[in-house]
């Protein structure tokens, strides 16, 4: 049995706003943007590679199992590359306010790559949602 992640919802106040971000700025996909009922509109994205979308959503009421989370709370979610320091250049030649490449090391963070795995960057986008951008040795799919 395998257990995927495929979607994450990510809260926000404007879809459009949040699309235009997400698209345009960070080079993910558009796969849907659909009203599936009258006043619910899913918007579905998906970063460059991954298998994993996320999905902007309005109107859309909490599943049984979820309770809703206010724009600007989800943080952490962290989108491997293999190459921080290209993929940095484009985000930020898009737009993307991000920090400097960084790593921990003995004092906490400090700026430049560290080894294997140890090398991020982070950016929010534009309600306030927390993403980290981490190196990875190699494409997932060579892991």
């Amino acid at each position: 049995m395998e257990y995927t992640i495929e979607v994450l919802s990510v809260p926000v106040t404007d879809v459009d706003r949040a699309k235009a971000f997400y698209a345009d700025q960070c080079g993910f996909h558009v796969d849907l943007d659909t009203e599936v009922a009258p006043g619910i509109r899913i918007v579905q994205i998906t970063p460059p590679g991954s298998r994993c979308s996320i999905a902007l959503e309005q109107g859309m009421p909490p599943s049984p199992s979820q309770r809703a989370m206010e724009p600007g709370t989800l943080h952490g979610v962290q989108v491997c590359v293999t190459d921080i320091d290209a993929a940095h250049a484009e985000l930020s030649g898009r737009g993307v306010d991000i920090s400097p490449v960084q790593h921990v090391g003995p004092s906490g963070w400090e700026e430049g790559k560290g080894e294997t795995w140890n090398s991020f960057a982070f950016f929010t986008d534009p309600d306030g949602n927390g993403w980290v951008l981490q190196e990875a040795p190699a494409p997932l799919s060579a892991r």
